[in-house]
Formats: structure tokens, sequence, C-alpha cells
């Protein structure tokens, strides 16, 4: 057999490299490689590159076949297709453009183009490959496309590979965590349960001492050492291992020896207990409930099998499904007294401790306000509805009749007697008649003078005097009417009915009642007070007015009468009060200014009844219909 048949038998073809592909199990970066070289091997690539795109700069270099050597300025078609990465993400379907060499002309066809195919994962752009293929045929071209675009598919295929391995690694997890719960929960008792997790970690990891160490006051102290009945704290082992616990636990960090490069941790006294009796690898890892260290576990065991990140995820898990039960059963698999102590001592270091700051000042205020309120005493009042009346009121009549002409007040006016005007009639009418009248009058006169000048006339003369005095009354008369054209008050005090300017120019009547006024010390409230209260009414009890109008605005009162009969208003049983307004008081004068106190003014009113605890003060109600129902 020649030399040149050798070769064409021992080079691989193209299904073995893809099936070498395909079941390729190393990391990431070598697979990229590999496949950049199986890919320019098939196309007749001269290099090939797996761009990652960043939303905001350049995209990532992945790969790069051949790789450069150290120093080495990156290929023009490397360069070009960094430039053109991010358009190649956007768009839908391979882009193939011709490179142009530097040293070329440009009317001189391109002898090298540049294929750019998107990688797409989930129905996004993950990557960008890129590949340079020296061609001027377009079929040589099409058909590396082709090929480019078919094995590119194999990182697909890795990436769900590696997606199924790690899987696959969890699920393995997960059962030997499951397992060794289901070991630990066969036992009912704290002891047996603890040597039972120790002695699976030990068999399962082939570890040659596995221990438990729960805290109890400050210290760790060991409960479980695997396969061993019994020890003593006194043993220079337990010692040792309980300083490896408690280094874990007030690191509150997973502990490894030989520790790692970037290690953050203190291993002293980790590293003597491996020196002591090893040399060992160990690792601590501590077992945490409700965010809170409990417990710490050490696994040893030969130092040629160091602990891996994957052991540790393993054992991480066992803690963190083991950590609940085997708590559980630490404090339940006490005698009564521990219990009772344990509880008290929890107790009292939540209470004391420096969690839950606010809480335990928001109970502390709490309690402080309960016991304050319980003894204290403050203003006992009654309390009930009110509506303001006037004892007495001045009616004013209309004068004579006529027609309204102004109206100078409204309701609730305060007016002065023989200063406010309230109203005026229209008056022409008057005037047109009292001049008719002073007309008529002439005449009469005149009438007499030529009387007295002709003999015999005295009758005549007497009728023409009887007639003007006639026509004097009745301008008079006029001339008053005239006069109480403009109405004034005839007293001081507030004017709570007479709303008429609706009426001007309406035809009022000799005698109808226009205006009435209440005297201000006429005003008096009537309070609807409650039947439960009222037995607690006495003559001369002080106490305040809120109207609905200003509920800012107190007006004081003074109880003055208490009707003995009840009435039913919105179907409660009430007893009226009336109560005077205390005019000597200091805060009337301030009340007054700012209130138009008119008739019907309604609000609350509240009776000081005297002082009585604050919580018989708000519990009363509730302690009074318990009594009615129980007969108490």
């Amino acid at each position: 057999m020649s030399q040149q048949d050798t070769t064409q038998v021992d080079q691989p073809t193209l299904n073995d490299l893809v099936d070498h592909l395909t079941t390729f199990e190393g990391p990431p970066e070598e697979f990229l490689l590999r496949l950049l070289a199986v890919q320019c091997h098939i196309a007749s690539a001269a290099g090939g590159a797996i761009l990652r795109p960043i939303p905001k700069g350049p995209p990532e270099v992945l790969a790069v076949f051949p790789a450069p050597q150290e120093n080495e300025t990156a290929p023009v078609w490397l360069a070009q297709s960094v430039e053109l990465a991010p358009r190649v993400a956007e768009a839908t379907d391979t882009v193939v453009t011709a490179l142009q060499a530097p040293e070329g002309y440009y009317d001189q066809s391109p002898q090298q183009h540049l294929v750019m195919i998107p990688i797409r994962a989930s129905g996004k752009v993950r990557g960008v490959a890129a590949y340079a293929i020296h061609s001027t045929k377009s079929s040589l071209l099409a058909e590396s496309r082709q090929r480019l675009e078919l094995t590119i598919s194999l990182l697909g295929l890795y990436e769900m590979r590696l997606t199924l391995q790690h899987r696959h690694g969890d699920l393995k997890r997960l059962r030997q965590g499951l397992e060794l719960l289901a070991a630990v929960n066969e036992n009912d008792r704290f002891r047996a349960a603890a040597m039972a997790l120790c002695n699976e970690i030990a068999s399962v990891w082939q570890a040659e001492r596995v221990s438990l160490g729960f805290l109890k006051g400050r210290y760790v102290r060991a409960v479980a050492l695997s396969h061993t009945e019994r020890f003593t704290r006194k043993m220079k082992l337990v010692l040792d291992i309980e300083s490896a616990m408690e280094e874990c636990f007030d690191q509150d960090l997973e502990i490894m020896h030989p520790p790692p490069a970037e290690a953050a941790f203190v291993t002293r006294a980790t590293g003597t207990l491996a020196s002591r009796h090893g040399p060992t690898a160990i690792c601590s890892l501590p077992l945490r409930l409700k965010q809170k260290t409990i417990a710490v576990l050490t696994v040893e065991r030969n130092i040629d099998r160091p602990f891996t990140s994957e052991d540790m995820e393993v054992l991480r898990l066992i803690c963190e499904l083991c950590t609940a039960r085997l708590s559980d059963l630490y404090e339940h698999d006490k005698w009564i007294g521990a219990k009772a102590a344990g509880m008290t001592r929890d107790g009292l270091a939540k209470l004391t401790g420096p969690e839950h700051t606010w809480i335990k000042v928001i109970a502390a205020g709490v309690f402080i306000a309960a016991v304050f309120f319980t003894f204290a005493k403050g203003n006992d009042h009654a309390e009930g509805s009110f509506v303001v009346e006037a004892i007495t009121r001045q009616l004013v009549p209309a004068p004579y009749p006529g027609h309204l002409a102004r109206v100078e007040v409204e309701v609730g006016d305060e007016v002065v007697q023989g200063k406010s005007l309230l109203a005026a009639l229209d008056t022409r009418q008057l005037l047109s008649e009292l001049m008719a009248l002073q007309q008529e009058r002439r005449r009469a006169l005149k009438e007499k003078d030529v009387n007295l000048s002709l003999p015999g006339q005295q009758a005549q003369v007497l009728m023409a005097e009887a007639e003007v005095e006639g026509i004097d009354a009745q301008i008079r008369l006029k001339e008053f009417q005239l006069g109480q054209a403009e109405i004034y008050a005839p007293i001081s005090g507030i004017l709570i009915k007479g709303d008429l300017k609706k009426e001007l120019g309406a035809p009022v009547d000799t005698g109808r009642i226009l205006f009435e006024i209440a005297p201000l010390d006429t005003f008096r409230a009537e309070v609807a007070m409650p039947e439960d209260r009222i037995t607690d009414l006495k003559l001369g009890q002080k106490g305040q007015l809120a109207p609905v109008a200003q509920p800012g605005l107190y007006l004081p009162v003074i109880v003055e009468r208490i009707t003995p009969v009840a009435q039913v208003i919105n179907q409660r049983n009430v007893f009226n009060v009336r109560v005077k307004f205390d005019q000597n008081n200091n805060q009337w004068a301030e009340a007054v200014d700012q209130i138009n106190l008119t008739q019907g003014l309604e609000g609350v009113a509240r009776i000081e009844v005297g002082r009585a605890r604050y919580l018989w003060l708000w519990t009363r109600d509730m302690v009074n219909w318990v009594r009615m129902k129980l007969w108490w």
C-alpha cells in the first residue's frame, strides 16, 4: 500500500469529527475551539470565531481558531467581524460579505469572504459565528456556507447535554440528601438520629470520621461521632473537634482544609485537628434554622481526597434537609425540667436580647400605657346632641300696608336697638297721597277765606274749618306712616326669622310679622341626653357645645334644667336637658365673636360629670350591656 493510501485511511472522516463533538464532555472553552477547528476543516475556512454581542459596547470574543499568538495583531477578518456582529445579531439569516485586503485594488474581485451566522437559542440571538473563506466561486462559497450552518447546531446540542448533565447531578444530589433524611427520620430519639446521620455520611463519602455538634449555652458540644457509641469531652480528639466546630460557628461560614487559594476564612483550629489526628481533609458546615446557626457538622477523610465543590453542594443540601428534624428531636428529647428551663431561657433571651428592638419598645410602651390607663383617672363626660332655641322673641310687624322697598338684614345678624335698620317700605304712594292732601288743604283754606269775606256765610266757614281739620288729621297720619317706613330693631339681639330679601316689592299688610328678634340672654340649648347618662347629670354642672358648623369652636354652658320626662328620638329614649350659655366665662367672649348664634344651631354637647379611671370610661358601655344581659 502506498503512502498516499495510508494517509487517506488515517485521516478522520466528517462523521468521525461530528461524532467526536456530539460526545465531547469537556469545558465549554475547549468545545468551542474544537467546533471551530472542525468547521474550518470541512468548510475550507481560513479562520473562525465565536462572538457574544453586548448591548452597550463591543462584542465579546469567546473563541478564535486558529488561536492567535501572544502580542499578535488580530487578523483583518476578525476585526471586521467584531464591527459587523451587532448588525448580524439583529438579522434573521446568515450574512455573507466580501473582505478587501489592504494591499488589494478596488477594481479587483474579492478573494476572501466573511460568513457570519447568528446563533439562536430560545428564540433569541445568543451569539454570532464568523468565518473567513478564501474562494472566488459562488458555488464553493454556497457549499461552505451550508456546511457551516449545519454544523453550528452542534453548539446547541452541547448546551443541551450540559443542561442534562447538570440536572442529572442535581437529581443525584437530591437523591442522596433524601436518602440521608429518610435514615434520620427512621429514628424517634435525637441521639439515634444524629448517629444515623454521621454513619450514613461516613459510609457514602468514605469519611474517616463525621461529627455533629449542637449549640449548648455559648459553646458547641459534640453530640455524635460516626461509629462511636460513647465518648467523653475529656478526650483530646473531642476537644479538638469541638474547637474546629466553634471556629466554624463563630465565623458562620463553611470551613475547608486545606483551604482554597481564594479563601477568606480562618482555619487555625481546623488545621490543628487535621495535623494532630491526620493528616486529613476536613470540612465543617453550619446547620441553620430560621437564619440562626444551631449546630455544626464536621467531616474528615483522607488527605488524598480533598472536598470538591460538588461534595460541598451535596453536604450543604443534606444539612438543610436534616436541620429541622434534628432540631425538633434535640428540643423534645429532654426531660420536662430541661424543656421548661430552655423555654424560659429562650423567652428571656428574646425579651432582653438585641433583636427585634422596635417590637420590644412597642410592647413596653403598650404595657406602660395599659398600667397607666388602668389606674389613672380622666374627666368623665356625658354627651348628647343639642339644638339652640330662644325662650323669648320680639315680633316686628308691618306698620301699614305697602310694598317692601329694601331689606338690610339676614337671619343670624346681630342687631342693636334703635340703630339697626331692618327694612324699609315703599313711600312713593304715601308721598303722592300726602301731596294730594296738602293740595286739598290749600283749596279748603282758600274756600274758607272766600266765605269769611262774604256776609252771612258763617256756616260755610265752619264747614271749611272742619274740612281743614280733617285734612290735617290725614296729613299727620301720612307723615306718621312716612316716619314708620324705615323699620328699626326694637330690641338688641339676634335676628332669628325674617329672610325677606327674596320678597322685595311684594305687598305687605298691616300687622304682618316681618321679623323675629331674640335677645342674646334668652338663647338656650336643648340637649338630648341618653337615658343611661341622665343619672350622672346635676344642676349647675358645666360643659361645652361644639356646633356642627364649627367643630373646633366650643361654647361654655351651665346645666339649667333637667326634664324628668323621656321622649323617643331616632328610636332611642332621651331626656331633654336645658343649658344656658355661661357669659361670665372668658371662653364665651372669644367664641361668640366667631359664630352666628342662631335658632336651630345643632351640634354635640359634652357635660362634665366628674372623674373616673380611663379603663372604666372605655369599658363602661360594654360592662353595662353585660350587666343588663346577665342580670349581674
